[in-house]
C-alpha cells in the first residue's frame, strides 16, 4: 500500500478553502490542520477571560477577539486561530485581506491535554516573531494554574506561575487583573 502523498496549499489556495468551510482550519507552512473543538470547560474559560477583558477594557483603544478571529504569521507562513488576543486599535491586516489579523499584543491559550505541548513550544516560538505580541497566557483547564509569558525587550521574556486560588494574574501589556479563582468560576477541577 502506498503512503499518501501531503498537498501543500498556496495561502491563497488556503484562504480560498477556509472562507467557504464551516470548520476552521490552521495553515501550517502550507499543510491544512483541522482544529478541534474544545471541552465545555475550555469555552468557559475563553468565555470568561474575554468577558473579564472587554468590562477591564472598555473605552481604551483594544479590540479583543475569542476563537473565530484568523491570525497570520507570515515568518512562521501560519494561519491559526487564538482562544483570545488583544489587539490594539488600530488593526494591522493582512496586506489584501480584511478577515486576518496581524498585530496582537496579548494572547492567551487553554490548555488541553492534546495542545498544551505544541501551545508551550511551537506556539510561543511562532507569536515571538510578531514584533507588536508582548504577552502570553497559558490557562490550565484541568487544575488551577497560569503560566505567564512577558516581554522585556527584545530578547527577554519574565516568566510567572499562579497556582493559588487568591493569586492575582496582573498583566503587564495591558491593564488588567484577575484572580486566578475568578478565570475558573463555576469550572469543576481535577481533584475536586
Amino acid at each position: 500500500m502506498q503512503a499518501e502523498e501531503k498537498r501543500f496549499y498556496t495561502p491563497d489556495e488556503y484562504l480560498e478553502q477556509e472562507v467557504s468551510s464551516e470548520l476552521r482550519h490552521e495553515c501550517i507552512n502550507g499543510v491544512i490542520v483541522p482544529m478541534t473543538g474544545g471541552t465545555p470547560e475550555h469555552n468557559e474559560i475563553v468565555s470568561i477571560l474575554n468577558a473579564a477583558l472587554r468590562v477591564s477594557l472598555k473605552g481604551q483603544l483594544y479590540s479583543i477577539f475569542a476563537s473565530d478571529q484568523r491570525l497570520w504569521i507570515p515568518d512562521r507562513q501560519l494561519y491559526t486561530y487564538l482562544e483570545v488576543m488583544v489587539v490594539p486599535r488600530p488593526l494591522v491586516r493582512q496586506t489584501g485581506r480584511n478577515d486576518t489579523l496581524t498585530n496582537p499584543m496579548m494572547i492567551a491559550e487553554v490548555l488541553s491535554k492534546s495542545t498544551k505541548s505544541y501551545d508551550r513550544d511551537e506556539n510561543f516560538l511562532a507569536y515571538r516573531t510578531i514584533p507588536t505580541f508582548q504577552e502570553y497566557l497559558l490557562i490550565d483547564q484541568y487544575t488551577l494554574h497560569v503560566e505567564q509569558y512577558s516581554r522585556t525587550d527584545s530578547f527577554r521574556w519574565v516568566f510567572t506561575e499562579y497556582d493559588c486560588a487568591e493569586a492575582r494574574i496582573l498583566l503587564a501589556s495591558i491593564p488588567f487583573e484577575i484572580r486566578l479563582a475568578d478565570l475558573h468560576e463555576g469550572i469543576e477541577l481535577e481533584g475536586d
